[in-house]
């Protein structure tokens, strides 16, 4: 398995990396259409039927899929030997970086549900200000992979 997985290597971090690129489209473009939703077409109406759909199709066929391969292929990268060195810092920063942006994900799956059921009471500023998450973890873990800085 390890020589296939060093010999499969480019392929698979090439992968990797349009997964996460997709991912992350769909964790920038989520939250901003939560503000729209919450501000521009309350949590009933035709329009909060129009922004649910929307949604729901981003979350369950883009951002959903990317995470899982984002993940897939991730974790065949760290499997693959001589790629991580664990005993370093950097891996350890992105790994968590990860993990946040995976708990960010479920925080958005939770609030469009709660949008769905008219129980959401997070304002349109929240929204935005949520919005910032994935930019700042997905600066912190590209120079986490690029620099290697500890």
């Amino acid at each position: 398995m390890w020589d296939f997985l060093a010999s499969a290597y480019p392929w698979i971090k090439a992968l990797h990396i349009i997964s996460v690129i997709t991912w992350m489209a769909g964790m920038f473009y989520l939250p901003r259409l939560f503000v729209y939703h919450v501000e521009s077409a309350g949590q009933q109406g035709e329009m909060a039927e129009i922004f649910q759909v929307m949604e729901r199709k981003l979350l369950r066929i883009i951002i959903n899929p990317a995470s899982i391969a984002t993940w897939t292929f991730g974790l065949l990268l760290v499997l693959t030997p001589g790629i991580v060195d664990w005993s370093q810092g950097w891996p350890w920063v992105k790994a968590v970086m990860v993990l946040i942006m995976t708990w960010f994900h479920h925080w958005l799956g939770r609030r469009r549900k709660e949008l769905m059921n008219g129980t959401c009471t997070i304002t349109g500023r929240t929204f935005r200000l949520m919005n910032e998450v994935p930019t700042i973890l997905m600066i912190v873990i590209v120079f986490m992979v690029v620099t290697k800085p500890f």
